[in-house]
């Protein structure tokens, strides 16, 4: 357990379980913000541009205390029940209550179905910041994309949102997939849309989807990254580069002649 992160007690578990959705939800708020580090909480404004309110609890401290309470919920209750709660707590204004929300379904995507995806979705018009953001969409939503290829639709739509959440998400919803070396076509189709977007945001996300394309799939992605290197920015083309050979990192970052 990471420093200033105690443990959800037993008995504080119990308590958890009982009740209805919103009132575990409720419950599950109170433990986290006895749980946290006030020294680290101060501390985790330090790596958002956004005003964050943050318990201080450390992820793997948080993942093993919300992972805990999850047992004991499904003994309890149903998925359905456990969703409710999950969507409850995303509602809140608290970083770690959308983590926790998250931690709460993490890996339970074969559990999920249409229903889940389009309310995951509705998380989206929730985000408050990219680590909300990226625990959303990477844990939950990335995962059901690659495992249903028919919800690539819902990306290109909202590669064309105003809001900037909503087009990062497209980008990272594309990444689980990525490192399976699916979605190629889909991920120039994005990157065609995104190539001149402003917003550092969106720039980050899709340059991390073209770092896990060139990855897992460096003999078609990096022909793609020197027809786009003078169509983009340079904070898009050095993330996409970062795990590529020197050599292929030089030609790709080098000036357009």
């Amino acid at each position: 357990m990471a420093r200033g992160s105690r443990k959800i007690k037993k008995t504080e578990t119990a308590k958890i379980i009982s009740g209805s959705p919103s009132e575990v939800a409720a419950q599950i708020r109170r433990a986290l913000k006895q749980g946290g580090s006030a020294e680290h909480a101060a501390g985790v404004q330090w790596f958002f541009k956004e005003e964050i309110k943050s318990h201080g609890w450390y992820t793997a401290a948080l993942r093993r205390a919300v992972r805990g309470c999850r047992r004991d919920i499904l003994r309890e209750h149903d998925f359905d029940f456990l969703v409710r709660v999950a969507d409850d707590l995303f509602s809140g204004s608290v970083l770690e209550e959308k983590i926790a929300a998250v931690f709460l379904l993490e890996e339970l995507d074969g559990r999920c179905g249409d229903r889940e995806f389009k309310l995951f979705e509705a998380w989206l018009d929730r985000i408050s910041s990219w680590a909300d953001h990226d625990g959303l969409v990477h844990y939950l939503i990335s995962p059901m994309v690659a495992a249903d290829p028919s919800r690539t639709s819902n990306v290109f739509r909202w590669a064309k949102s105003p809001n900037r959440w909503h087009r990062r998400a497209a980008c990272v919803a594309l990444i689980r997939g990525a490192r399976a070396k699916m979605f190629f076509p889909e991920v120039v189709h994005l990157s065609e849309q995104l190539l001149a977007d402003k917003d550092d945001m969106v720039q980050k996300g899709l340059g991390w989807l073209l770092r896990e394309t060139a990855k897992f799939d460096p003999k078609r992605t990096i022909p793609y990254l020197l027809k786009i290197r003078d169509r983009t920015t340079r904070l898009v083309l050095r993330t996409a580069c970062e795990t590529l050979s020197p050599l292929a990192k030089k030609k790709i970052l080098s000036p357009v002649q």
